[in-house]
């Protein structure tokens, strides 16, 4: 059973804005999903319809079988979602805002506080824990958000920009919490703007704009969709004079092969002619250079499209 499957789903708002047009995807149990897309992509509206606070206008979804618009209720006991504005209450301490939320997924006393004190410790708040939510700064609210999140054990996160106002060492130890989820077999829908951040974390993608899908697969697969080409930037004393390359730098090269596999050649001929060489890169395109690429040729396409 897939974690989520989307087949065609749609949401038109009143007024026809098609917030989400057709969509379909699938995603595997333990799968770190980046979902990118601009502002008004249709991000916010397509979790909305997989966590059961929408329902569809066209198509389907089914999050581990369940079907969100038809039994919410079910899917919120299996689910955990982070949003930026999560609701806490401020005049609770942090570790009864966690007893709190565990009992409203039916946990005893006992079992939230346990658990409560596991994600504290390994969130860095337990020198907090009984300190009003009042008195917390934006990342540690973030922080406990995602503890928050967590005290039921869902088997899927969507969560949204969980790193947003964390210091480096905190939003670290967060990203190595979300792995640690994902190889214990807990699934995560991330939404960020960080497209670094998403390459760093993620293992497959899917990259929205205006309400269409149109490139999912892990960065093997999307690059492909920009270039079929490896770039090997070489740094040599001289190379041979009928070498295709553009030059990188004062004796640096970048060369453009089908494979790495024909590198050592490039070597052997470099040195074959006599040349020194000090340095060979593969040079991948980043998530980032990637997502622009796609996001501009869906736009053009989106024009023609339209004319």
């Amino acid at each position: 059973m897939s974690a989520v499957l989307a087949e065609n789903l749609s949401k038109i708002y009143v007024g026809g804005n098609k917030a989400v047009d057709s969509i379909s995807f699938r995603l595997e149990k333990g799968e770190i999903f980046g979902f990118l897309g601009p502002n008004g992509a249709g991000k916010t509206t397509t979790i909305k319809l997989l966590c059961g606070m929408l329902a569809p206008s066209g198509g389907s979804c089914r999050v581990f079988g369940i079907d969100p618009a038809q039994n919410p209720e079910k899917l919120h006991q299996m689910s955990g979602v982070i949003t930026e504005h999560a609701q806490m209450y401020d005049h609770l301490s942090g570790m009864d805002n966690l007893i709190f939320y565990g009992t409203l997924f039916g946990m005893s006393k006992s079992d939230c506080e346990k658990r409560a004190e596991t994600l504290l410790a390994r969130l860095n708040l337990a020198d907090a824990k009984n300190q009003k939510l009042s008195a917390y700064s934006t990342g540690m609210r973030q922080r406990l958000s995602l503890a928050r999140a967590m005290m039921h054990s869902p088997e899927i996160l969507f969560l949204d920009e969980p790193t947003s106002g964390l210091d480096p060492e905190s939003a670290q130890n967060v990203n190595t919490l979300i792995q640690e989820l994902a190889s214990d077999g807990t699934t995560i829908f991330l939404c960020t703007h960080q497209l670094r951040y998403a390459q760093e974390i993620c293992t497959t993608y899917g990259l929205m704009n205006k309400g269409r899908l149109f490139a999912t697969g892990n960065i093997g697969k999307l690059r492909s969709m920009v270039s079929d080409k490896v770039k090997v930037r070489v740094k040599a004393s001289h190379i041979p004079e009928d070498m295709e390359y553009e030059k990188a730098g004062e004796h640096t090269y970048e060369i453009s092969v089908n494979s790495e596999d024909e590198i050592p050649l490039i070597v052997k001929r470099i040195v074959g002619v006599g040349g020194d060489i000090y340095q060979v890169l593969t040079e991948q395109l980043s998530l980032e250079e990637i997502y622009f690429s796609l996001i501009d040729r869906n736009h053009a396409e989106m024009e023609c499209g339209n004319i």
